[in-house]
């Protein structure tokens, strides 16, 4: 008897010794993805609507996150964003500020000073909330002109979203597709041009404001921009940060379309399973799955799984203080299970990576 304990306890001993290293695990590269307005509801509807299986079930580990701003119990995307980008709560409408409105390096800048390669793909307008939050450092995400001047201030190497004509019609008469071609971006404005470049920089537009859903036109554009970038990004050897929105889950939920976002759902997973499929090929990727918040108050009240049917209800037209999950695969993975706050997920990335704030 005293010896079945004794290995028993050795047992546990390796097994909680295996789960620290697990967590303490250095990633060389780290891919924060961002299904905008995904909560657990959202990912259900996808769930359900791709007939009971999801990319997202290859996940290792499983938490949730806590999203309250700075000066509200529902936040907005700006201060959900900003809390992973410099791991401080912010005021909702802040874009890389804190709650006192000071300027504070986010992740994506701060790989950038330890030499890593850095992008961010989006099926929004790269001057949208979420993306601004790590390239930008402004008090309103309304701001948006001011935004895209920001990206001229980073050596970011690809990003890839809508929002052209706030680089090249601007109040302020300036051309910044210019500026950017003379910082040696490749500028490309389709997603057949974006597609063929293979190395370099790259700043591709795939509309003019926002992109359209993906029933109405925009089809696999999530998929291959991000399939480009991490053919770029991959190149550096000192790795990279990638950030991915799945953006319009939110404009789904806001607009109360079940179907809507049930088919941004699925576009989204469809792009996570490509992420998933690069980091276990790469053995050395971080990959982090979550929401800045859920949006519409999001209830199933029918569906089929085998015709893909849901039939959904909502609350509100606005976000919800809910909750979020959040999913993690690959190195340090472990980490991220749990419940902590918006602003951990900015630091369990700092850790991952070995880097400390300057």
């Amino acid at each position: 008897m005293i010896k079945l304990v004794s290995v028993g306890v050795q047992l546990l001993g390796w097994v909680m010794i295996a789960s620290m290293a697990s967590a303490q695990q250095r990633a060389k590269n780290i891919i924060l993805m961002i299904g905008d307005g995904m909560g657990t509801t959202q990912i259900f509807a996808g769930y359900t609507a791709n007939q009971g299986k999801l990319n997202l079930q290859r996940c290792t580990s499983v938490g949730f996150h806590t999203n309250q701003s700075a000066d509200a119990y529902v936040t907005d995307s700006g201060a959900g964003a900003t809390a992973f980008s410099i791991g401080q709560k912010t005021f909702n409408g802040g874009i890389g500020v804190d709650a006192t409105g000071t300027k504070l390096p986010t992740i994506l800048e701060m790989a950038e000073n330890k030499r890593l390669a850095t992008g961010m793909v989006v099926s929004c307008s790269v001057t949208h909330a979420t993306p601004a939050s790590f390239i930008a450092h402004q008090k309103s995400r309304s701001s948006v002109e001011e935004i895209a001047a920001e990206y001229l201030n980073t050596d970011i190497d690809v990003f890839i979203g809508g929002g052209r004509k706030y680089f090249a019609d601007r109040k302020d008469g300036r051309n910044l597709l210019d500026s950017l071609n003379q910082r040696g971006y490749q500028v490309k404005n389709s997603l057949q041009e974006i597609i063929q470049v293979k190395s370099g920089k790259l700043a591709g537009f795939i509309a003019d404001e926002e992109p359209p859903r993906v029933s109405k036109g925009r089809g696999d554009q999530l998929l291959q921009s991000t399939q480009t970038a991490l053919e770029i990004l991959k190149q550096n050897r000192n790795g990279f940060f990638l950030m991915v929105e799945g953006s319009q889950i939110d404009w789904g939920s806001h607009a109360n379309d079940g179907n809507y976002v049930a088919e941004e759902m699925v576009d989204f997973d469809k792009t996570i399973g490509a992420v998933l499929d690069f980091a276990a090929k790469d053995g050395n990727t971080l990959v982090i799955i979550t929401a800045d918040h859920e949006t519409g108050g999001m209830s199933l009240v029918g569906g089929d799984m085998a015709s893909g049917k849901v039939e959904a209800k909502f609350t509100t037209g606005h976000h919800t203080g809910v909750m979020i999950p959040v999913f993690a695969f690959g190195p340090g993975s472990s980490a991220f299970s749990g419940i902590y706050s918006n602003t951990a997920i900015f630091d369990k990335m700092m850790k991952a990576f070995r880097m400390r704030k300057n």
